[in-house]
Formats: structure tokens, sequence, C-alpha cells
């Protein structure tokens, strides 16, 4: 099957796949970074004493964790034009959409997080004149962040590889580039070989990575 494996394909696509390459970090750095401050939001919410807002909370954890991705994408690249008024692009759309979704599972790790940390701190915190506010912003948020960097970074490789669902609204990612160069070139073999070793190695590096942190952070 690998007799006759051109390489030469291989090399001339790089630039090519270079660019869905950078599409697919870029939207996966957005929706880290979009779905952790509205994960934090949430999660404040679902474990605030207001009951409204940690029913609202957990009404929309529930709904988004129900929900598969591709459906999630497809409903924002419909409903975002139509709250807007205009087009946005499907890259606004889908990075909407890959906000909201990763949110959800965001916010019940940071919640996590938060009850993982002792409740004589906070109890340290209030007697020192502590508000709520500042409890969590010097205190429990600080703790929970580092407790929780291993798991938010599984939660970043799975955003990682979920990226190439972007083809379902006509983006060219680092799959889709691929897959035109396969289709173009006739070189399914090369190129869809080419694409599963590059995530596999940067996949694995970083669960590599987020092994070596989870090691560091028992100890």
């Amino acid at each position: 099957m690998f007799a006759d494996f051109d390489f030469a394909v291989v090399i001339k696509s790089l630039p090519f796949l270079w660019e869905g390459m950078q599409l697919t970090l870029l939207l996966t750095i957005l929706a880290i970074g979009g779905g952790l401050i509205l994960g934090t939001i949430l999660a404040l919410c679902r474990l605030s004493p207001y009951k409204l807002l940690s029913f609202a909370a957990g009404s929309y954890v529930n709904f988004f964790r129900s929900m598969p991705l591709i459906l999630v994408i497809f409903w924002f690249y419909f409903l975002v034009p139509l709250i807007v008024g205009r087009p946005v692009g499907g890259f606004y759309s889908v990075l909407v959409a890959f906000v909201m979704f990763e949110a959800a599972y965001y916010c019940e790790i940071m919640r996590a997080g938060i009850q993982s940390i002792r409740k004589s701190q906070v109890h340290a915190g209030q007697a020192l004149g502590l508000t709520y506010q500042q409890n969590m912003r010097y205190i429990v948020l600080p703790q929970a962040f580092r407790n929780m960097i291993p798991i938010l970074l599984t939660q970043a490789i799975v955003l990682f590889q979920d990226t190439s669902l972007v083809y379902v609204v006509g983006l060219h990612d680092f799959l889709v580039n691929a897959e035109i160069i396969a289709n173009r070139d006739n070189r399914l073999i090369e190129m869809f070989t080419t694409v599963a070793i590059i995530y596999f190695v940067l996949c694995l590096s970083a669960s590599l990575s987020v092994g070596a942190l989870q090691r560091k952070y028992a100890k």
C-alpha cells in the first residue's frame, strides 16, 4: 500500500497545510480563552448562594453538554447572522459556537477546582476581612487554576481535535486543506497519513506534558 508513497507531494503541500493549521490553532486558542472566561463566570454562578443564578448556570451547562458539537456549530452558523442582522461569516459563527460549547465543560472543571480548595482557607480570608470577590481573586481562584491545569490542558487537546468539524461550514482548516490536496492530486494515502501523524505527534506531546504536570502537582 505504501510502495508508491510520494514524499514530494507532502513536501510540496506543506505551505498549504500550514495555512490550514494556522486557522486550527487560532480557533483553538481563541476558544480556550473565551471558554475559560465564560466558564469561570458560570462556575461562580453555579456556586452562588442565589438560587436563580445557580439554576440558570446549571441549565446552561446541562443543555450544552447534552448537545452534539456539530449541531451547536450548525445552530450558531444560522442563528448568529439572524441576531446580528447581517452575515458574520463562518469563522465568527464557529468561534461563538466553540466558546459557548466549551464554556459548559470548563464550568464543571472550574467548579470542581474551586470546591477542592479547603474551606479553612476561605474562612481565613474572611477572618482577614476579605470580601467574597477578594477571597476568590486572591485565595481560591489562583490555587484552583493551578490544580486544574492538567484537566484544562486535556480539554484543550479535545478542543484541538474537535476543530476539524469546521468543515461543515466551509472553513479551510488543517484537515480540509489536506483533503483538498488529496482529492486534487489523487494522493489520499500521502495526505491523510501525514495528517494522522501530525495530529498524533501534537496530541501525544500535549498528553505527555499533561502527565508531567499531574506528577508535578501530585508531589
